[in-house]
């Protein structure tokens, strides 16, 4: 899958082993990976975050923006709790229509 192979190599690139999740439009699991020697305890996370982006349509760390101190609190409104760590974002296909993250 493409954007498993896009994480891994920005991965790569970055030097970090991660765990990828990709949802898909409605919040589904569709495929995973984690890299050898990434953290366990990121498994989960990594698949709050793929579906908090998907939640808001937004990259993660623009939603960590808005939800700053002194900003919207969005906590309430997500059951598996916020993940606004960067570099988590929507998929979407060659009409600009949102099919993951």
């Amino acid at each position: 899958m493409a954007a498993l192979n896009a994480g891994i190599e920005k991965a790569k690139e970055i030097n970090t082993k991660m765990n990828i999740a990709v949802v898909d439009a409605g919040c589904n699991l569709k495929a995973f990976v984690r890299m050898d020697g990434a953290w366990l305890g990121s498994i989960d996370i990594a698949l709050k975050k793929a579906r908090t982006a998907r939640f808001f349509d937004m990259p993660t760390g623009e939603l960590g923006k808005l939800s700053q101190p002194g900003g919207r609190s969005i906590t309430s409104s997500i059951p598996t709790g916020p993940y606004h760590v960067p570099r988590w974002c929507t998929i979407r296909d060659r009409d600009g229509m949102i099919i993951g993250a």
